[in-house]
Formats: structure tokens, C-alpha cells, sequence
């Protein structure tokens, strides 16, 4: 895993307050995306490239709304299940 894969950027901070909220966030973002790795058996590239491409949009009409998404991925699945979430597109769980 590389800051590539989060396509993180330098953060130039001067205050000690500043430096460490920036180590804790990057701390944080790691042991998230070991836990990710961990439990989905997939590499975090592969998580990122999976689920950047999922979108979603609402929109009105006379009143009502209307969504429109992507459909999942069997990979996109297969995350969600890994980390108990249930799909949120149809309310049930896999």
C-alpha cells in the first residue's frame, strides 16, 4: 500500500497542533486500511478501485424523489458482506 493508492497529497503543517492532527489522521487512514485488508482479503488498491466507481444520484421530480446507481459489483459485494453491512440498494443484508 502506498499514499498513491489513497492518492494522498503532502501536507505541509508548521504548528506542533498541526503535525499532529495530520500523524493522527494518517494513523488512523492506515490502521483502517489494514482492517479493510484484513477482513475483505483484498489488497486496498483493489477496495479503492472498486468502489470509487460506484455512484449514486437523487433527483426530484413533481415532488418525488428518484435514485439512480450503478449496480454493484460482485467485488462491491463482497466488501459490504466482509464488513456485515448490508446492501444499502436493496435493504437486505447478503
Amino acid at each position: 500500500m502506498s499514499k498513491t493508492d489513497l492518492r494522498a497529497r503532502p501536507i505541509f503543517s508548521h504548528t506542533r497542533d498541526s503535525i499532529e492532527a495530520h500523524l493522527t489522521i494518517v494513523f488512523a487512514a492506515l490502521a483502517i486500511s489494514r482492517y479493510l485488508q484484513d477482513v475483505t482479503g483484498m489488497s486496498l488498491r483493489k477496495i479503492v478501485r472498486t468502489l470509487r466507481s460506484l455512484q449514486e444520484v437523487t433527483i426530484t421530480i413533481a415532488g418525488h424523489e428518484h435514485t439512480a446507481f450503478d449496480p454493484l459489483t460482485d467485488d462491491a459485494v463482497h466488501i459490504l458482506d466482509s464488513l456485515g453491512i448490508a446492501n444499502p440498494r436493496s435493504g437486505l443484508a447478503h
